[in-house]
């Protein structure tokens, strides 16, 4: 089975953030290292909450960094039940190498491993009610994420069963309602996003009404996003609009905005192909993470 660790190249800018994550942390002296020295040590990563372990490559990045060897014990993407071990702990992984360096890589690996685990977390429990729910489609995040972490928690969608939808501004267009009142109309905004990134790049439109949507369809957009409607609202337009158009324009419908993990029952509509939402990256629960030296 390919791994979502596949996805990043050998030698992208996610390395270098990683660099920059460890020099946030230690930007002169380490005085810590100089307290424990040079010997050779091993070290044990306890996950000591319920999760799904992600960040994987990006923790192994960082004992890379700091001359460490890392045995992962578990795959990325697994759920880790710790209330079934001794002490509520699970060994994740064995770090190895001098005490220093240990004890430098420690907390920007535990960051990274506590942010993304509660990412892939939160995404795989929504998209677990999702279909558990009987709703067959795409369950997407949003690009609201943390400046400077986007990659990584992109990652963790994905690693959680989650879509992550467009990356940034250049994946794909969306004309919101700002773009639309500087252009005059919906189909004047998707003439000129369409005539700048071509048959290869999506065009979304944001939508507040039937009618609108009725125009950004006609207009060419491939997605249309009914945003904020009611439940009940959404669901006649949705179905409104598949039947009215049907096998005379191909488009997708996206909702964004409302869905929690507590209304996710009643928000779902099979009318509609995508949900996004930024709940599963935005104030989630982090997974607990520790580094301990062996002795």
């Amino acid at each position: 089975m390919t791994s979502y660790e596949c996805l990043l190249p050998v030698n992208g800018g996610w390395k270098n953030d990683v660099t920059n994550w460890l020099s946030e942390d230690v930007p002169s002296f380490d005085f810590g290292g100089y307290v424990v020295g040079t010997d050779q040590k091993t070290s044990t990563l306890l996950m000591k909450s319920n999760g799904v372990l992600s960040g994987v490559p990006f923790a192994t990045e960082v004992f890379r960094q700091c001359n460490l060897a890392v045995e992962w014990h578990f795959q990325e993407g697994t759920y880790i039940d710790v209330s079934k071990s001794n002490n509520c702990k699970v060994s994740v992984a064995t770090v190895s190498g001098k005490a220093k360096d240990i004890l430098l890589a420690e907390r920007t690996s535990l960051n990274i491993l506590s942010r993304a685990s509660g990412i892939a977390s939160a995404s795989s429990k929504i998209i677990g009610l999702a279909r558990k729910s009987g709703y067959t489609g795409i369950i997407a995040g949003t690009r609201k994420t943390t400046p400077g972490l986007r990659r990584l928690e992109k990652y963790s969608m994905l690693i959680g069963g989650c879509d992550s939808h467009r990356y940034d501004l250049s994946s794909m267009v969306m004309l919101k309602d700002n773009h639309i009142w500087s252009r005059g109309s919906i189909t004047n905004a998707v003439i000129d996003a369409r005539r700048v990134c071509g048959f290869a790049v999506k065009i979304e439109v944001e939508c507040q009404s039937e009618t609108e949507a009725d125009e950004a369809i006609t207009a060419g957009a491939d997605i249309i996003m009914l945003d904020n409607f009611e439940h009940d609202d959404l669901k006649l337009c949705a179905k409104s609009l598949k039947q009215k158009w049907v096998g005379r324009k191909h488009f997708m419908l996206e909702c964004s905005g409302g869905l929690t993990l507590e209304n996710i029952d009643s928000f779902l509509c099979s009318d509609i192909d995508i949900y996004s939402t930024s709940s599963i990256h935005q104030g989630v629960s982090v997974v607990d993470f520790s580094l301990k030296l062996d002795h």
